[in-house]
């Protein structure tokens, strides 16, 4: 699955501003379950352009391909002001 279909959504997120700070990393619970498979997060500049990325159309075409081989599960969280 990762080689058909991690490249386009990551240049969907990355061309939309976002940056990866995980991606795929080893995970280790410490109070409950670890999500499974994999994980990644991102950072976008505001709530907006994160949806604005996941709405893309370049976005939901590779999640096309990547439906076929795994669930997803997206959430975007306000984070603190830096």
């Amino acid at each position: 699955m990762t080689s058909k279909y991690v490249p386009p959504p990551a240049k969907a997120i990355t061309d939309a501003g976002g940056k990866y700070v995980v991606r795929g990393g080893r995970t280790v619970a410490i109070f409950g379950e670890p999500p499974k498979p994999r994980i990644a997060v991102m950072v976008f500049e505001s709530m907006e352009k994160a949806k604005a990325a996941f709405d893309s159309s370049a976005y939901k075409e590779a999640k096309k391909v990547g439906d076929k081989y795994a669930k997803f599960r997206v959430y975007a969280v306000e984070g603190l002001l830096q």
